[in-house]
């Protein structure tokens, strides 16, 4: 059987060292839209080196997304990546992240849950520098055709729905170029550049990166609800549930309580086609 759960969750954890500096930084911002308009001084934030601050989300591609690679490579671990989808994500933040940084990343596989047709995998990986610990990640990772060997079926990720009208709704434009540019983060899968790939994979054209929308998506709750103070943030969790094609516009609506700010994300241009579901951004 392709995934051995009793294997793959015994295995040692795998650990890498990895490192970043402004350009990582500035590039990742880039792709997620920041910098529009070009002089504005909450913009200016994201892209200009002397008053560089990192969104959180940045923990997702810091030394090339190595966390999830790791995962899907543990012993135990034998998938056919076309049947693998990013599920859903989570990242707590322990620390600000520094604009310039070295730091050792450990993966492993937290946690394997049989849902019948598919197995979703926990890819959990914990960041830490010579200060101490950084951030913790947990990719929650689809994998169709793998179920039905007998385990858990895991936690029910699902939130109640949110009580009410939204506090704040915004819309955020998707370029047409921005998988192009988000791709230079590090992930290269030809699904969100090449038109005869995506059409194999069953999709009309190249999709956006779903981590690129949970990156934007953060940044408009930051901007929106923070007052542009990244290191509010104290974690970020999201489910994925719909695709983005480059040159749609997202709307983000956001509904604030004490402590944390619930998240609902949708395609304008196909009638408010889910995204984004079970969004949550606690902060201080």
């Amino acid at each position: 059987m392709p995934i051995d759960a009793a294997k793959a969750l015994a295995a040692e954890p795998r650990s890498a060292e990895i490192d970043w500096d402004h350009k990582d930084v500035q590039l990742y911002h880039l792709g997620l839209g920041a910098g529009v308009p070009a002089t504005d001084p909450d913009e200016l934030r994201y892209t200009l080196e002397s008053k560089l601050h990192v969104l959180p989300s940045f923990a997702t591609v810091a030394g090339g997304g190595m966390g999830v690679v790791g995962g899907l490579s543990a012993p135990g671990i034998e998938v056919n990546l076309a049947a693998v989808l990013h599920g859903g994500q989570s990242i707590t933040l322990h620390r600000p992240i520094p604009v310039k940084g070295k730091a050792v990343t450990t993966s492993e596989v937290a946690a394997v849950y049989d849902k019948g047709k598919a197995a979703i995998l926990v890819l959990r990986t914990e960041v830490a520098d010579g200060d101490g610990p950084l951030w913790t990640s947990d990719a929650q990772i689809f994998v169709r055709g793998e179920g039905g060997f007998g385990g858990e079926r895991g936690p029910s990720t699902r939130l109640p729905a949110p009580d009410g009208e939204p506090d704040k709704t915004v819309e955020r434009a998707v370029r047409e170029d921005q998988a192009l540019l988000y791709r230079l983060c590090g992930d290269w899968n030809p699904l969100h550049a090449d038109p005869e790939f995506a059409q194999l994979a069953g999709f009309d054209r190249p999709i956006l990166h779903g981590l690129c929308t949970y990156g934007m998506t953060l940044k408009a709750v930051v901007d929106t609800v923070l007052g542009g103070d990244v290191s509010r943030v104290r974690g970020y969790s999201t489910r994925f549930t719909g695709i983005v094609f480059p040159g749609e516009t997202l709307r983000i609506r956001m509904w604030r309580s004490e402590g944390r700010v619930r998240v609902a994300v949708t395609a304008v241009e196909r009638n408010d086609a889910p995204v984004l579901a079970d969004t949550v951004v606690e902060h201080t």
